[in-house]
């Protein structure tokens, strides 16, 4: 096991940049993922760590180690990418076994680790089957026994889960989170899904045209998210905005752009006279027969909870409510703002505001 650390690394093809100054520590033991839209660079990143791609400036750091030079095979890592790349023509044990083959290990100890790998991943009833007669979260295990088997200083996935169903991925995530918690090997780790990335990091990296926006645990993201970026992209449904200003005769009410009053508990200081956005998470928005009216475009009931998209505000709002909701669209209801849990985020920097 061993830290990671990227030093300012930068990454351009030709004359453009796709990863512009990337500063991030990774503790000995710890679960990071790069989370991002497609083209933030984060995988772009995993690839520059694993030695698949050489970086046009800065340093990559494995074990406290400067690894930029060294080629795949000596950075002691192990990949695990969204293509399984399973050899047909061999077993579940031959292609765990691979890496060490190649490095002529002694068999004796080839069957000892590939016993261990498919004891911990449920493989040892299929360890002569081919890859054809797996199923998709079978064959993702391979993959990741043949991860195990190297006893790598670090796991890198690069979005393992993305050709998998959803009910299969759920169980893969929760697979692999419990992979972590017992062989405690530093992993980084790849998604476009912000699920998977809130569900199993210990610290998420959210990445956003090749610079890192913010750093930190998932709740601490969803809670407390530095700007813009991070509040819509982190959360599902996301966060709900308006546009707007502060009554600049009261600093405890947003006017948004419709000329809606919308309460603020903590208003920052200096927040008076700016362009301002308003973000509020859906699950703050609360029934209440004495609040303001809004209308209701669409209800989505999933059983434990309802979503409704509702317009109030001058825009088109998202609303989760434990309570079941006897409405339909085009109906009005009353809600209400649980004000404390309210963003103000600065229009022209994207910052959020801080009281």
């Amino acid at each position: 096991m061993a830290a990671v650390e990227f030093v300012d690394v930068r990454k351009s093809f030709g004359a453009f940049p796709v990863i512009k100054g990337v500063n991030i520590e990774i503790a000995d033991g710890e679960f990071v993922i790069l989370v991002g839209p497609s083209g933030c660079g984060k995988s772009t990143l995993l690839r520059m760590l694993a030695g698949l791609e050489n970086i046009s400036a800065g340093e990559i750091r494995i074990g406290g180690r400067v690894v930029n030079g060294l080629a795949p095979g000596e950075r002691d890592i192990a990949m695990v990418f969204q293509n399984y790349a399973l050899y047909p023509h061999m077993t579940v044990a031959q292609n765990m076994a691979f890496s060490l083959m190649l490095k002529r290990a002694p068999k004796a100890d080839m069957d000892q680790r590939v016993d261990k790998a498919a004891g911990i991943l449920g493989l040892t009833k299929l360890l002569d089957r081919y890859p054809r007669q797996l199923s998709g979260g079978q064959r993702q295990r391979v993959a990741m026994g043949r991860a195990i088997v190297r006893d790598p200083q670090v796991f890198l996935f690069d979005e393992p889960l993305s050709n998998l169903d959803a009910k299969l991925r759920v169980a893969m995530r929760a697979e692999i989170k419990e992979l972590h918690q017992r062989l405690s090997t530093t992993t980084v780790y790849v998604t476009h899904d912000q699920i998977e990335a809130m569900t199993m990091a210990d610290k998420i990296v959210v990445m956003h045209d090749g610079v890192v926006e913010q750093v930190g645990a998932p709740l601490d993201l969803y809670d407390n998210p530095a700007n813009l970026f991070v509040a819509g992209f982190i959360g599902s449904p996301a966060m709900n905005m308006f546009k707007g200003r502060l009554n600049p005769d009261n600093a405890n009410q947003f006017i948004a752009s419709d000329g809606t009053a919308l309460p603020v508990a903590n208003p920052p200081a200096g927040a008076k006279g700016r362009d301002l956005i308003y973000g509020l998470r859906p699950e703050y928005i609360l029934l209440d027969a004495n609040g303001l009216p809004a209308e209701i475009v669409v209800i989505e009931p999933t059983g434990y909870e309802t979503q409704l998209i509702v317009r109030f505000g001058g825009a088109d709002v998202s609303c989760v409510f434990r309570e079941r909701v006897n409405a339909r669209p085009g109906e009005t209801l009353r809600i209400s703002i649980d004000a404390p849990h309210v963003h103000l985020f600065d229009a022209e920097s994207g910052q959020r505001l801080s009281a």
